[in-house]
């Protein structure tokens, strides 16, 4: 697994941006916008291919808190395009979770990851499971044992059902604080 922690601010894609953290009940949220960016980013997404990071795009992380180390669990993402509309949603699927001194938040990384198209009121059109052979890599390279593959496997396939039922509850906490910011 490799720990990751979500802080984009030294990211070299990114010129200009702000970025601010925000603690609540069982989530850290952090909100960067790229004001400037020095490369555009493109993804695939099923047939097509999405820009999920361009001038003025935003990426805010709902990131759970108490689940804590060496249990597995998720992290969401929404990226938005500059006049708010959303591009994607992300989910990491991770081994374990907690928040650093500095209040950022950090994941154990499982390389598997779900990604889905959403409206901003919070209904999922499509979804996808991804990063299976960065998984099946880390297997191989003994980074990850093949019983928390399998657990990683199980989980993105509950977040994905999760997605498409508009249950996930960290995509709820997203869309409210979309809609009208905590302050």
């Amino acid at each position: 697994m490799k720990r990751k922690v979500f802080d984009l601010r030294g990211w070299s894609r990114a010129r200009r941006h702000t970025q601010t953290v925000l603690h609540i009940p069982g989530f850290v949220i952090v909100d960067f916008t790229a004001h400037e960016v020095g490369r555009v980013l493109d993804v695939p997404f099923g047939e097509r291919t999405v820009r999920i990071l361009d001038h003025g795009f935003r990426w805010v992380r709902v990131h759970p808190t108490g689940t804590g180390e060496d249990t597995l669990g998720d992290a969401l993402t929404a990226m938005l395009d500059a006049s708010g509309a959303a591009r994607q949603l992300y989910v990491d699927i991770h081994g374990g979770e907690g928040v650093g001194e500095d209040g950022l938040p950090w994941c154990d990384d499982l390389y598997l990851d779900v990604i889905a198209d959403w409206t901003p009121d919070g209904r999922v059109t499509e979804v996808h499971v991804i990063d299976g052979d960065e998984l099946e890599d880390a297997v191989r390279a003994g980074l990850v044992t093949a019983a928390l593959a399998e657990a990683a496997w199980a989980r993105a396939r509950t977040v994905e059902a999760e997605l498409r039922a508009g249950t996930y509850p960290p995509l709820r906490v997203m869309t409210d604080y979309l809609r009208d910011p905590y302050t």
